[in-house]
This record gives structure tokens, sequence and C-alpha cells, in this order.
């Protein structure tokens, strides 16, 4: 009887794994980019998934950040060097598609340093699409 019972629950969480949107697909593609990037030691191609626009919100552990330019130099201040930047780990908590244009990420980020240091924290992403490409208009990492 209790095998019975786990039979459709496997397959219900087994098609809600599958059953990723396009979007949230192309998110997360977005993000692995992001990732590889970062690990080459390239904050300008990182910021590439970012909308670059002055209405760009990076809400981090010194408080809200508003732009692109301002992100973007608050990343190459804080990262001054491929050592620092370290590698880059994504674990995706959740990818949420809201409409056809608009998209949620929560996660875990790991950046792991060569000396050993390990920094982690967690993130709360907005991305929507426009002009046919999904970018990251709000970013709330915290430490």
């Amino acid at each position: 009887m209790k095998n019975t019972f786990l039979i459709p629950v496997f397959l219900l969480f087994a098609f809600t794994a599958i059953a990723q949107t396009k979007a949230e697909k192309q998110v997360v593609v977005l993000l692995e980019q992001q990732a590889e990037d970062w690990n080459k030691g390239d904050i300008d191609a990182f910021m590439e998934g970012y909308w670059k626009s002055e209405e760009l919100q990076f809400i981090g552990g010194k408080g809200v950040t508003k732009g692109w330019k301002q992100t973007k130099e608050n990343y190459k201040k804080g990262y001054p060097t491929k050592e620092k930047m370290g590698n880059l780990d994504f674990d995706l908590i959740s990818v949420d598609q809201h409409s056809k244009k608009s998209v949620s990420v929560t996660g875990k980020f790991i950046l792991t340093r060569a000396d050993g240091e390990v920094l982690s924290g967690h993130f709360l992403l907005v991305v929507q699409k426009m002009k046919g490409k999904w970018l990251i208009v709000k970013d709330h990492t915290s430490v």
C-alpha cells in the first residue's frame, strides 16, 4: 500500500522538474554564462547579464545601489583581481516564471578563492525579458 502512494508522488516531482519553462531555462543559461565569465576574471562580460540602465537595483551588505555603471564599479572595486574574484558557483533553489517577461531566481552563491577562503550567501534576482534578451533588473544578494 505504501509503494502505491509513493509512485504518484515520485511522478509528480519528476514532472515538476521536467516542466521548467523555456523562459526559466533561458534564465538558467544566463546565470551559467555569468558564472563562466566571473570564473574567467571578466567582470565586463559578467555585467552583460544586467540591465544597462540607471534603474538597475542592487541590494547588498552596504545598502541599495542604483544603476548599471555604479554596480559595475562596485564589483571592480570589491574584486580588483582574478584571485579576489575566485571561483563562483550558484546553487539555484527556485526559478519561477511570473509572466511572459518576468522570472525570479532564488539561490545561493559560493565563492571559493585560491587561498581557501570561501564566501557564500543567498540572492533573489528579478529577471526581465527586454528586446528579446533576459536581463537582471533587481539583485538582492546577502553575504
